[in-house]
Parts: C-alpha cells; structure tokens; sequence
C-alpha cells in the first residue's frame, strides 16, 4: 500500500514540479535482482531514482528518519517507507557489515538495490573514485549492475539547502553490466577494484562528470 503511494501520489506530483527527463528505463531488468549504481549530487537522489525506476528500488537510510517521533516524524517515516528506504545505524562499528547485509536480503529475495559507489554527495560536481562495496554486492548475488547517470538534482536542492526548488534534471539508466570472468571472487581484492571502475567509467560516461581522484 504505501509503496503505491510513491508511483501514485508522489511520481505524479514529482513529474509535475520538477519535469525530470528520464532515458533508459528499459535497461532496468525487468525481473531478478539488480543493482542501481549511481553518482550523487543532491539528498533529494534518492527520491528521484525510485520514483523515475520501472521498479521498485530499495536504498539505505539512516535509522533516524524511522524513529522521530510527532506528526513529522509520522510523516518522514511514510516518505521514506513509500520510496523504498531501509534503515541502518550508522556510527557502530558494525555500520557497514549492517548495510552490507541488509542490500544482500534485498538482493536475495530478487530485488532491486540502489546504491551510491562514491560513498557521500559530491560537493565539487566532480565524480569521485568507486568504493568496492558494490562490486562486492555484485559479484556476491551474482546479479546484473545498471549505471546510473543524474544530471541537474544539485540545481533542484545543493548540499546545505533544506528545501529543493523548482528545477529541472535528467535521470539516464545505462545498459546492464555483468562480470562472468569474476564470478565467485568477490572476495578477490583486484577483481572487486576492476569491477568497481569499471561501473564508474559507465557512470561517468552517462553523468558527464570530470572524475576527481581517480
């Protein structure tokens, strides 16, 4: 139920307030598991690349947002829940094995996972180098990885801004990519490094980013 509010209610209005272009979405498989790998720009990403995907997509999110408490809280809770989002601590040390098994239960049951390879917003535009973590994901559940391209969100709400604003941008899905030689290595530290950049080379062939520190 309230996952269609966010194509029913929040899509449409989303459509109307912001105009995204989108290019691609048949490149999203249409069943099994799949990972969206994105570069990130703006907080306001992670709504507009599952309510821009033909299927649901689910993305990390701190635990916080689930556990405020009032009318706000209420309403962040639904927001959040409608567009998909998991809650993680983060801070403990078991922060990122957390994170790490909560997208592989995604990914298992045959879903869709969402994730940023850079690791945090870029503040320059420029698209900082890949961290492994999604390729280990990859090779893991042994599931196709689709690029994504977002152009324009860091318009719609810049790192600092409270409230997005009414701007334009473009979401572009790439062709799947999948590594048959490195199946079953994912504990393999240069399979996983040349996996990563190679999904960050896609991503910036789609984003038109300069890469920073690559």
């Amino acid at each position: 139920m309230v996952y269609l509010i966010a194509h029913f209610v929040l899509r449409p209005l989303f459509l109307l307030l912001f105009r995204p272009h989108v290019v691609g979405r048949e490149n999203v498989p249409v069943e099994g598991a799949f990972i969206l790998a994105s570069n990130h720009l703006s907080f306001i990403d992670s709504m507009v690349i599952p309510l821009m995907a033909p299927r649901r997509v689910g993305y990390l999110a701190k635990a916080e947002y689930f556990t405020t408490p009032g009318i706000g809280g209420w309403l962040t809770r639904v927001l959040f829940t409608a567009l998909g989002a998991l809650p993680v601590h983060r801070g403990t040390h078991r922060a990122a094995q957390e994170a790490l098994d909560t997208a592989m239960s995604v990914l298992n049951e045959g879903g869709g996972f969402g994730i940023y390879p850079e690791g945090t917003r870029s503040k320059d535009g420029r698209l900082a180098r890949g961290k492994t973590g999604v390729a280990w994901l990859a090779l893991t559940a042994d599931c196709p990885v689709v690029p994504v391209g977002i152009i324009g969100t860091d318009r719609i709400q810049p790192v600092g801004a409270r409230w997005p604003r009414p701007r334009t941008c473009s979401v572009t899905f790439g062709a799947p990519l999948t590594f048959p030689e490195y199946r079953g290595q994912a504990g393999n530290n240069r399979a996983r490094r040349d996996v990563t950049d190679r999904i960050m080379v896609a991503i910036a062939e789609l984003s038109g980013q300069e890469k920073a520190g690559w």
